[in-house]
């Protein structure tokens, strides 16, 4: 029974959040397939609901929890592309917890979660053909101006600040109370590591743009010397997609008509790559990753710009458990794990790093001293 009322609750879940999705949405043809999203949750609800009425139990009453409300905050304020990433891990957590469940096989519910784990994929992928055109073109845009995993990008950068300056400042802190040297460590221990981090993030992707750049000379030069393979290719490409052999072929041929779509179209079907991205920018990617790093890197070294000895190191804690758990939420909103949970386990970590340096600082400071 208690199976049921959690399958009912996660299903209303799914309408509420897709409904509100479909109302923050602008774009007509995107609100109308989240409508449709909706729908279908709304009959995989109205299945639990049935079976609860069956056992003369009543269906509980849905209450929005605070990940969703925190999903449509942010997707009201940076647009819906912003959260498809979490919401497409939510639909694959479905697909896993009905696999195991009769009632809801037998009723295809998994099949549907699927077939929604499988749009969002083609959604954060860049994949075409899986959708009619307009519509995933209009969809792959917004998620691309947002950024799908741009959320555990910031939490995952920001807990590296944090972390790993809390238990530079606590090893330095071990060693000596001065203030002085523990602000001037912190502090170089934030630039160091920013830094580090923009430029691994920026030979990262640079090097990702250059390798695409690459594939891409290589398909304009097949392109050139053998246009009738490449017309065959893309004709195969899409009959994998699901159109009839002859359609696929009359659709190749347009398209070779015009080398420029041409060669666009194979890089994305074939190779997978957005021509005009490439990957996204390098030096975007190094100046985020810089500033996420310094933003967790700051609150530990915050407390010795004011203040110093015992007291410094009792607020630097207080403040980096705060800002653990703040982390630790960040991993919940991404990943569907418990919010408490996410943020006991999140300040456990960073405490037993800050407390193990902390005593090999005041070893190695006892032991220089």
């Amino acid at each position: 029974m208690e199976r049921y009322r959690a399958n009912y609750l996660s299903e209303q879940e799914g309408v509420y959040l897709y409904s509100k999705l479909a109302e923050i949405e602008s774009d007509t043809h995107l609100a109308e397939l989240y409508r449709r999203l909706a729908a279908i949750e709304q009959r995989h609800a109205d299945l639990w609901k049935d079976y609860l009425s069956r056992a003369n139990a009543t269906s509980p009453t849905y209450t929005p929890s605070w990940r969703i409300r925190t999903l449509l905050w942010l997707a009201r304020r940076l647009g819906t592309g912003a959260v498809l990433s979490t919401v497409s891990s939510m639909e694959q957590q479905a697909v896993s917890e009905y696999d195991a469940q009769p009632e809801a096989v037998n009723a295809g519910l998994p099949a549907d979660e699927r077939s929604h784990t499988r749009l969002f994929s083609y959604l954060l992928s860049g994949a075409r053909g899986g959708i009619a055109g307009p519509l995933l073109a209009q969809f792959e845009g917004r998620h691309r101006s947002a950024g799908g995993n741009e959320l555990r990008a910031a939490v995952l950068g920001a807990s590296d600040g944090l972390t790993s300056n809390l238990s530079l400042v606590m090893g330095v802190a071990g060693a000596t109370l001065t203030g002085h040297a523990v602000l001037i460590a912190g502090v170089a221990g934030l630039l160091a590591g920013a830094f580090s981090m923009a430029i691994g993030e920026w030979v990262s992707v640079q090097s990702a743009r250059e390798l695409n750049l690459h594939q891409i000379a290589i398909e304009r030069q097949e392109l050139q010397e053998a246009p009738k393979e490449e017309q065959e290719e893309l004709a195969l490409i899409y009959q994998s997609k699901g159109l009839d052999e002859q359609t696929a072929k009359d659709l190749s041929a347009n398209l070779m008509q015009q080398s420029t779509m041409a060669l666009d179209t194979l890089a994305r079907e074939e190779l997978g790559i957005d021509p005009k991205e490439l990957g996204g920018s390098a030096w975007g990617a190094a100046i985020t990753s810089f500033f996420l790093f310094a933003i967790g890197a700051i609150i530990p070294v915050f407390p010795f710009i004011f203040t110093n000895g015992f007291a410094a190191v009792v607020i630097s804690l207080a403040l980096s458990v705060l800002g653990l758990f703040g982390i630790g939420a960040g991993v919940s909103l991404t990943a569907g794990s418990p919010l408490w949970k996410a943020g006991a386990r999140q300040i456990l970590l960073g405490l037993l790093a800050a407390g193990i340096t902390f005593g090999l600082g005041k070893l190695i400071g006892s032991t220089i001293g």
